[in-house]
């Protein structure tokens, strides 16, 4: 550990269902608020699910130039306006910094969904093949997020698109991580955003039978590891982290949230959509991390899970936790979904969990797991049920799990000089 550069989180920024930037949304999660309700986006009167996590109250442009923003999906606007929150919260001055030296990692899960959605419905209406708009490719394609970043703040270091479905935003801040590391940037802006709410992702995720049906109560239906969960809530929003080396973050004076101390990432190799019911995969990539933070089980003090309040991820996960930590670890442990509150944020859900864990440790309180009411026997861990808890969190795993197996765990730790 001790030739390794040092990672530090010195910046948030958030768009969720429950705020319009991190405060708010730190807010919220401490007081248990959900941000579930019915679409108000598209009839859904076709659908199964007719409720989702809206970003809600946000005019872009407040933030972008109409112009501009017509020119984006959805998915960008939440991104760039948490981006530039977390650059805000920072107090970086890009113009200070060596350009090449500030990178940009950040993704969207399943990219401009409603850009796509658009033009091919405008395409069948017209039939008109020279109608398309130009901008209809570079809207769609997850890697521009961080592209039109680069271009507001000036970053020319590093910048790409880590995309791994519902492990994105963890994957994306891995890698930040690595390459801050490895000496290649002092400065990455890093994170995910989504904005899949449209008819394309509430018909598909309908169509897998992912998605909670319980129509008649949208605000308790995302209920992680309750015994009568009956699917996800997809929802969108962004939340973005900027991270630094700890040489840079001390020598221009900079508040510092947390260390980001690990990373760890893995395969099920098992199937497309399902976990490994054992948790093997998971439980591997919280090894990995923990091994690579220098920490063990028992220094653990939370984990923010990936606790989507579906039947087989939620076993899984506790089957995962209870491998990784040990069982009389995994039973001392505090879990909480955040997922109860925002829904299922895809892309950028591993991102603003990542948040959700710097601001535990930084308050000494952890975010808890609402609409618990229910226990399972098979998630039979502590999940902080419905009330946030006041605890010290000196370490703390933050778990992402995605379509395609992806395992992907962040491993947090107070900064210690």
């Amino acid at each position: 550990m001790s030739d390794k550069i040092r990672v530090v989180v010195t910046g948030l920024g958030a768009v969720s269902p429950v705020g319009n930037s991190a405060p708010d949304t730190w807010a919220a999660l401490l007081a248990g608020k959900s941000g579930i309700a019915p679409i108000t986006r598209f009839d859904t009167s076709l659908f199964t699910t007719k409720f989702a996590g809206e970003v809600k109250d946000l005019n872009v442009e407040d933030f972008i130039p109409r112009k501009e923003m017509r020119k984006m999906d959805p998915f960008c606007h939440w991104g760039i306006i948490a981006a530039r929150e977390a650059v805000a919260d920072s107090k970086l001055d890009m113009a200070a910094e060596d350009p090449w030296r500030v990178g940009v990692i950040a993704a969207s899960g399943v990219g401009g969904l409603q850009v796509m959605q658009a033009q091919w419905s405008h395409y069948i209406e017209t039939k008109a093949a020279n109608r398309f708009s130009p901008f209809m490719i570079p809207q769609m394609i997850t890697n521009i997020l961080p592209g039109y970043i680069a271009i507001e703040h000036h970053c020319q270091g590093p910048n790409f698109a880590v995309v791994s479905a519902c492990a994105t935003g963890a994957d994306s801040i891995g890698v930040a991580m690595d390459i801050i590391r490895n000496g290649r940037a002092d400065v990455v802006i890093s994170g995910g955003a989504e904005g899949a709410v449209c008819e394309l992702g509430i018909g598909g995720f309908n169509a897998l039978r992912a998605l909670s049906t319980r129509n008649d109560d949208p605000a308790g239906a995302s209920r992680p590891f309750d015994a009568t969960r009956d699917g996800f809530i997809l929802s969108e929003g962004a939340c973005m982290l900027i991270l630094e080396s700890e040489a840079h973050a001390k020598a221009r004076g900079a508040k510092i949230y947390c260390e980001l101390a690990g990373f760890g990432a893995t395969d099920d190799a098992n199937h497309i959509t399902a976990p490994l019911e054992n948790g093997e995969g998971g439980a591997m990539a919280m090894t990995l991390a923990m091994k690579d933070a220098g920490v063990t089980p028992a220094d653990v003090d939370y984990i923010n899970a990936h606790g989507t309040s579906t039947m087989l991820n939620d076993r899984g996960e506790t089957r995962a936790i209870k491998a990784a930590l040990g069982e009389a670890n995994a039973r001392r442990v505090a879990i909480s979904s955040t997922k109860s509150m925002t829904g299922h944020m895809l892309g950028a859900a591993g991102a603003i969990e990542s948040m959700a864990c710097a601001l535990a440790i930084r308050d000494g309180v952890i975010p808890p797991t609402i609409n618990y009411k229910t226990p399972d026997p098979e998630c039979d861990l502590d999940y902080v049920p419905n009330v946030a808890r006041k605890a010290k969190v000196g370490v703390c795993l933050n778990n992402s799990l995605g379509f395609g197996g992806h395992n992907a765990t962040l491993c947090f730790k107070a900064y210690q000089p």
